[in-house]
């Protein structure tokens, strides 16, 4: 089954993360094998829980919050404590690996690590399902036109959009 991107209504134009009919399997295996090389390119030790973390929170599509992972670990028969959980997602954001959704305070992966850029994401109320808009040139642009018109210096830039996804739209 080929990956498609979903490119319908306010995010016409806006290629984002595949679509949930699709080889799921094949989005985990991507996302760990460019971790994997990414962290051997800068010398990061990407051990393994950090690994374990990684995998799990690409596993789905929801953004999953640090106590949801140890309840899963520890399904898994690993009792790490939650400073260790921060610290290993602590790591996945510095290697820019995963993304932190404030609003949920949840994370989810990034669809490309290693590239120093804003987050844009659609969160559908309903089901959760998390989408990172990835061809997103026209909102950078616009964002920095109103940003400099400001004269505000953005730092770091983020933006969470909710509503409702194609599927929920039609359930």
């Amino acid at each position: 089954m080929t990956i498609r991107a979903i490119t319908s209504g306010a995010a016409a134009g806006h290629v984002v993360r595949p679509a949930l009919a699709h080889d799921h399997s094949l989005c985990i295996r991507t996302a760990l094998e460019q971790a994997e090389q990414l962290c051997a390119d800068s010398g990061a030790r990407l051990t393994p829980l950090r690994h374990r973390v990684l995998e799990l929170i690409w596993a789905s599509h929801k953004p999953l919050g640090a106590y949801d992972l140890l309840d899963q670990l520890a399904r898994e028969g690993h009792k790490p404590a939650p400073p260790t959980i921060y610290r290993a997602l602590d790591f996945l954001l510095e290697h820019r690996l995963i993304h932190r959704l404030a609003s949920l305070n949840a994370f989810l992966g990034c669809s490309h690590p290693g590239d120093a850029h804003a987050g844009y994401f659609l969160i559908c109320k309903s089901c959760g399902n998390t989408e990172e808009v990835t061809d997103s040139a026209g909102l950078q642009q616009a964002i920095r036109r109103a940003t400099e018109a400001a004269g505000f210096v953005m730092q770091q830039g983020t933006l969470e959009i909710s509503g409702f996804c194609q599927q929920c739209r039609h359930d």
